[in-house]
């Protein structure tokens, strides 16, 4: 391992549905075992339905999103995917591959570089439960 990485992964099981679950606290929780001070920390879900952002985790902007994602990319619309496939989550690829699947914050003194309300969010776009798995890459001194 290059001494100026630290990696970590991370499993969490979801809801699928737009279950947005916040995973700022398991990330800070790798950043202190890296004992990395400043560089940066990216987060990168694995899978092409789910996604990883940025939002002040609160009910009404968790509405709020799940509400403009389904606006911009229907669930009920007829996506060429489902044709070909009996899954019919063709709209969980679009969504994902909007939000992407990775997210790089910066830190400083081991702290994440994060705004007042800002947390890391998974999103897992899916219509079905999955356990997804986020691997977290801390890169510094």
């Amino acid at each position: 391992m290059n001494p100026i990485t630290y990696a970590e992964s991370i499993a969490i099981q979801t809801q699928g549905f737009n279950d947005i679950i916040d995973i700022t606290d398991p990330v800070l929780e790798i950043l202190k075992k890296s004992q990395k001070t400043q560089g940066i920390v990216n987060i990168f879900v694995t899978g092409s339905t789910a996604g990883v952002t940025t939002i002040e985790y609160e009910p009404g902007l968790i509405e709020d999103l799940n509400q403009a994602l389904e606006r911009l990319f229907p669930s009920t619309l007829e996506y060429a995917h489902n044709r070909g496939s009996d899954t019919g989550n063709g709209h969980a690829h679009i969504r994902a591959s909007f939000i992407k699947p990775s997210l790089t914050v910066p830190f400083v003194d081991g702290q994440l570089k994060l705004g007042t309300w800002q947390q890391i969010v998974l999103v897992d776009f899916d219509n079905r439960p999955r356990r997804r798995e986020i691997i977290v890459t801390v890169i510094g001194e």
